[in-house]
């Protein structure tokens, strides 16, 4: 009898077995869903319970205030809350993928909650048509939703994350639709939301941005009271006025299935090739909820297994594995009815992410483990809402509980860390990352326990991830000192340009004034960008000559300047910095010879701007001494070149030289004689000769020669007569140099 107890469950529709089996007797008490509103969320997901204001009931032992509330899949209250949005009746609600309640009521207003019954901050207008003329039905998926106004007019939000809502074309019906469903836009032609409108007798609107077209007039015979699109978007699932079941392309071309709904029929089909059977009790296995027969199933597939010898051995061992984790979530307390479909679609990963957002932490820990899974998750999850309930616990205490559980946790990770790797069942290193401290620590410091904050940070080992959050919570100063320690430099960096905008210049120039990293950093920063912050720094230091230096180099780049010629009056201010500068040398025994260098550095520029303008000419400035003074004697202005010679204490020799060359550069031999019979040359005579000779001027050269008294002998030998053999070695330029010299 229990044999076929259990057989009589099964029911055939078309090719395939179904059942409705008991998971839960639901822990609830008086809730009847044919008075409320109720939404299901996927993937045994939590569901949402509302009282029905359409419908008049007796309200026995209730409080007249509606409320929201949500269970989980067994019947456990997640949360609660009362319901007071004054926007007219609740005409839908749903879960999105990420499992947020959305409810959408009469003027178009969506509200959406979490699944604690939690009401999230901002809400969602669907328009102002849909405010003024109401909205009457309405069709949720994933992430979007489509309403209905009372004028049949459609209204589409494809994505609650960037919540745009969007006017469909005008369907043109006076008479509301039977049934409407929606095709997801990823599975559409357009890439567009597409509502289907049941309608009529036998037609189908499909209704989109850019307009409408008429559907299943061809195949349907009756109007159609039901619809259901796929997962895929590629099937069409509805039932007609007569209780036919139509299972339908999406395009309503052509019809799959059509089974009459009022149809028990028992089969039991077995197959004779047993690989096949084994892979059946496998999968049959998977697809059960109750664990007596899941036993059962997988007891046969091992046994028959035993004879199969192409069968893969490890599927048994994956499917206990499934299953245990299924049990574990399917029990009760935890109200998560999964089945391996929905398992294998939502992933191990997003199971454990909403098992520790129910505040499922230590069952998710044990799921992460079997499954050889990052815990970090898990713990630091826990670790959060640890500081978030615990409110009346000092700043001390709640640190050693953390601390306690966290490290115990943390040692258990890291030893089966080793155990896995030792045993090269796992290569992968993702399981063995350390428990991040400083994530813990930033939940605390959100929730504005910022003691605790920087008494946990203290445990984070990874200085790129200790030192931002030190700076988040105004622990500055030992930031700047885990950031040095790591050696780091861009970590040194990060502290000081936040420091640097948070502190005063005098309370940051201390602060790194003892640091020589930070010291360093910061200088070879602001000698390339920030020149004045660094003058003050170093002024604050009492490093005068460093200030000094950076005046004499601004002095140069302000030199740089394309406007600083022709008497610019940009050389007025280098001036000065170059005399600051000076005094700033004057103050360090050490540098008086940079100050003296400054000093004439500053007279030179000065002399040279007056030049310029005086003669009009952007040619003096920046040039060295002896170069205005060859320029003043080219320019014939020999009162300012004896100015120049007079002011610097330019040397007889050296004046000699310059004057010289730079008379025979304008080849003015006239003054040149004239300077050479001044007085005696203290360079001598061979100075003159050689400018005539470059100049090319022998008859000059001559006369030069001349007035040194050469001897006749050599002015002999100027004359073409016999050449002493050493001469003849010489190029001939400087042979008549010598000859005219020696």
């Amino acid at each position: 009898m229990a044999n076929v107890s259990v057989a009589a469950e099964w029911q055939l529709l078309y090719n395939r077995y179904y059942r409705k089996p008991e998971i839960y007797r639901m822990s609830w008490k008086h809730v009847e869903l044919n008075r409320n509103k109720v939404a299901c969320a996927p993937f045994g997901g939590p569901i949402a319970v509302i009282r029905d204001d359409s419908k008049i009931v007796q309200l026995g032992g209730e409080s007249a205030q509606r409320k929201l509330r949500i269970f989980s899949s067994s019947g456990h209250l997640l949360g609660e809350t009362i319901w007071k949005h004054p926007g007219g009746r609740l005409i839908g609600m749903a879960w999105t993928d990420d499992q947020t309640l959305v409810c959408l009521v009469q003027d178009g207003t969506v509200f959406r909650y979490t699944i604690h019954a939690e009401l999230l901050e901002s809400s969602i207008s669907m328009g102002q048509e849909c405010f003024e003329r109401n909205v009457v039905d309405c069709v949720f998926w994933g992430n979007g939703l489509v309403c209905i106004t009372e004028t049949n007019q459609l209204f589409c939000i494809s994505d609650f994350k960037n919540p745009n809502p969007v006017k469909l074309a005008d369907p043109e019906i006076e008479d509301p639709p039977l049934c409407m469903a929606v095709i997801e836009p990823q599975y559409t032609m357009s890439g567009n939301v597409e509502v289907l409108l049941g309608i009529g007798d036998a037609c189908v609107l499909a209704v989109e941005e850019d307009g409408f077209q008429q559907l299943g007039l061809e195949v349907l015979r009756g109007p159609i009271q039901k619809m259901a699109v796929s997962r895929d978007g590629q099937w069409l699932a509805s039932f007609t006025h007569d209780g036919h079941l139509l299972v339908m392309t999406s395009n309503l071309n052509e019809i799959l299935i059509e089974q009459e709904c009022e149809a028990d029929e028992n089969l039991r089909v077995i197959r004779p090739s047993l690989p096949e059977a084994v892979e059946a009790c496998i999968d049959g296995a998977g697809h059960e909820f109750d664990v007596l027969r899941q036993r059962t199933l997988l007891r046969a597939a091992s046994y028959g297994q035993a004879f199969c010898s192409n069968f893969q051995r490890d599927h048994i061992q994956e499917m206990c594995k499934t299953l245990r984790v299924l049990n574990a979530v399917r029990h009760p307390d935890i109200g998560m009815p999964l089945s391996i479909q929905q398992y294998k679609l939502l992933t191990p990963s997003v199971l454990i992410g909403r098992l520790i957002n129910s505040y499922k932490h230590f069952l998710a820990l044990r799921v992460s483990e079997y499954l050889g899974m990052n815990q970090e998750m898990v713990i630091m999850h826990w670790a959060c809402s640890k500081i978030t309930a615990s409110l009346a616990i000092s700043d001390a205490t709640l640190l050693e509980i953390l601390l306690d559980k966290v490290d115990w946790l943390s040692s258990f990770v890291t030893v089966l860390c080793f155990l896995i790797l030792f045993r090269a069942t796992n290569p992968s290193f993702e399981t063995c990352k350390g428990i991040s401290y400083a994530a813990v620590a930033a939940h605390a410091d959100k929730n504005g326990r910022r003691k605790l904050a920087a008494m946990l940070v203290e445990h984070e080992p990874r200085s790129s991830k200790q030192v931002p959050l030190l700076l988040s919570i105004g622990e500055e100063d030992t930031a700047l000192m885990k950031a040095i320690e790591s050696g780091d430099t861009d970590l040194v960096y990060l502290v000081l340009f936040h420091i640097w905008q948070k502190r005063q210049p005098l309370e940051f120039f201390g602060m790194i004034q003892a640091r020589a990293l930070a010291r360093d950093l910061f200088i070879i920063y602001a000698r390339c960008y920030k020149h004045e912050f660094l003058k003050d720094f170093f002024l604050s230091t009492g490093q005068l000559q460093e200030v000094a230096f950076l005046l004499w180099k601004e002095s140069w780049e302000l030199g740089k300047n394309p406007m600083a010629s022709r008497g610019s009056p940009l050389h007025g201010p280098r001036i000065k910095i170059i005399e600051k500068a000076q005094n700033l040398f004057l103050e360090t025994k050490e540098y008086t010879f940079e100050a003296k260098a400054a000093e004439e550095h500053a007279k030179l520029l000065r002399m040279q701007h007056d030049l310029e303008v005086s003669t009009k000419q952007a040619i003096f400035v920046d040039s060295s001494i002896s170069d205005t003074i060859r320029t003043c004697i080219v320019l014939g202005n020999h009162r300012a070149a004896m100015k120049v010679k007079t002011e610097f204490k330019v040397s007889e020799k050296r004046w000699y030289w310059l004057k010289v060359f730079a008379l025979a550069t304008i080849r003015d031999w006239d003054a040149l004689e004239k300077f050479s019979k001044e007085k005696r040359p203290p360079i001598g005579y061979r100075p003159f000769v050689e400018a005539c000779v470059e100049a090319d001027e022998k008859g000059e050269a001559l006369k030069s020669s001349q007035n040194s008294q050469i001897l006749e002998k050599e002015q002999s030998l100027m004359l073409g007569l016999a050449w002493p053999r050493k001469l003849l070695m010489l190029p001939p330029r400087q042979r008549m140099v010598n000859c005219l010299v020696d």
